[in-house]
C-alpha cells in the first residue's frame, strides 16, 4: 500500500491487486508426477505441472537406484509428511525380491541413503513385492504402504499362473525406522495390483487399483469409511485392456485418475466428480513420451524453482 498526501487528506492509492496477484501466484501449487523410463536403471525422474493436464518432463535423475539385486527404480511413490520431509518408496525387482526401496529428502534433490525393507520377510514363499504406495493417515498419524504379492497356492486363480496371482498387503509405520509386520489388506477374490488410496472427504476413501486378471487387466476402484479398509462396492472396469500405474489428483471440483495405457504406449486420464461417473480426456492432457507410471502430488513454486536449478546445473 502506497500513501501519497493531498493537503491535509491521505489518499490511500492501493495496489493490494497486484500484490495480491504475486502472493497468489507464488502460493499456488504445482503437480509433480513421479517418473521412471525403462529399463528403469537408470532412476528417478520428475514430471511437472501447473494445471494438471500438461505435464513437461524435468530431464534429470534425481536418486539413482542402489539397493536390491536388479538396482532399478520402478513405480516411484513419493508423500510428504506433516514435518515437510518427502518420503520415497518403489519397486526393486520384479521377481525373486520381497523387497521395496526406501529413501527420504527434505528438498526432493538431497536424498538420503537408501534402505531395502523387506516388508515380505514373514512369507517365505513369497515371489515379489510390486508397486509400493504410500498414504498419510492423518487421523492416526501415521503412513500406510500399500503393495501386491503373490505367494503361490495361498489364493484362488484363474487363468493366471500361480507366480502371477497378486493379492494387496499393507503394513504401518510412524518413522520409517520400525515397521508393523505385513497384513493382507485386500483379497477381492481375483489378481489385484497396484492399489491407490485416496481421501475423497472425511471418513470416505477410494481404492483405485488394478484388476490383473486375464483377460481384464484394466482399473476399478472401491470405497470405505477407513483408509485399511474394507473396502466394498467395487465399480466396473472403467479404463481400456492392458491399463496400469493408476495415480490420482484433485483439481477444482473433479478428480483426474491417471494410468499407463502400456499396450498402446501413452497415458490415459479419466475424470469423475464422485468415482462413480467417468469421462475419458485422453486427448486433453500431454505427457512425455517414454514416461512411466509414479504417483501425483504437489509442491510450491519455491520447490519447483529448486528443481529446475538442480537439473540445469547437471546439464551445463
Amino acid at each position: 500500500m502506497k500513501i501519497v498526501m493531498v493537503g491535509s487528506k491521505k489518499i490511500y492509492l492501493v495496489v493490494l491487486a497486484g500484490m495480491l496477484l504475486f502472493s497468489c501466484k507464488s502460493k499456488k501449487d504445482v503437480y509433480l508426477f513421479t517418473s521412471f523410463n525403462e529399463p528403469a536403471s537408470a532412476g528417478l525422474r520428475l514430471l511437472y505441472s501447473h494445471d494438471a493436464y500438461h505435464w513437461t518432463d524435468l530431464n534429470h535423475i534425481f536418486i539413482k537406484p542402489e539397493v536390491g539385486d536388479a538396482k532399478i527404480i520402478r513405480d516411484p511413490s513419493i508423500e510428504q509428511g506433516p514435518d515437510g520431509i518427502y518420503h520415497l518408496v518403489w519397486t526393486t525387482g520384479w521377481k525373486n525380491d520381497t523387497g521395496i526401496g526406501y529413501a527420504e529428502s527434505s528438498d526432493l534433490i538431497h536424498w538420503s541413503p537408501e534402505q531395502h525393507i523387506n516388508v515380505m520377510d514373514d512369507e517365505p514363499t513369497a515371489v515379489n513385492a510390486w508397486a509400493p504406495e504410500l498414504f498419510y493417515d492423518g487421523t492416526q498419524k501415521q503412513f500406510i504402504i500399500t503393495w501386491a504379492s503373490t505367494v503361490p497356492f495361498r489364493f484362488a486363480k484363474g487363468e493366471e499362473d500361480e507366480n502371477n496371482n497378486h493379492r494387496l498387503y499393507y503394513t504401518i509405520t510412524k518413522d520409517f525406522k520400525t515397521f508393523t509386520p505385513a497384513k493382507l489388506f485386500l483379497d477381492p477374490g481375483f489378481s489385484v495390483i497396484d492399489p491407490e488410496i485416496v481421501k475423497i472427504a472425511d471418513g470416505k476413501y477410494v481404492l483405485v487399483m488394478k484388476d490383473n486378471t486375464r483377460p481384464n487387466r484394466n482399473i476399478l476402484v472401491a470405497f470405505s469409511d477407513n483408509p485399511l479398509g474394507p473396502y466394498t462396492n467395487y465399480s466396473k472396469r472403467f479404463t481400456e485392456m492392458y491399463s496400469e500405474g493408476p495415480t490420482i489428483t484433485k483439481t477444482g471440483k473433479n478428480w483426474l485418475i491417471y494410468y499407463d495405457s502400456y499396450r498402446l504406449k501413452k497415458f490415459g486420464c479419466m475424470r469423475t466428480p464422485d468415482f462413480k461417473t467417468f469421462t475419458n480426456i485422453a486427448d486433453s492432457i500431454s505427457v512425455p513420451q517414454g514416461h512411466k507410471h509414479g504417483t501425483i502430488f504437489k509442491v510450491n513454486e519455491k520447490t519447483l524453482k529448486n528443481l529446475k536449478l538442480a537439473a540445469a546445473s547437471t546439464a551445463n
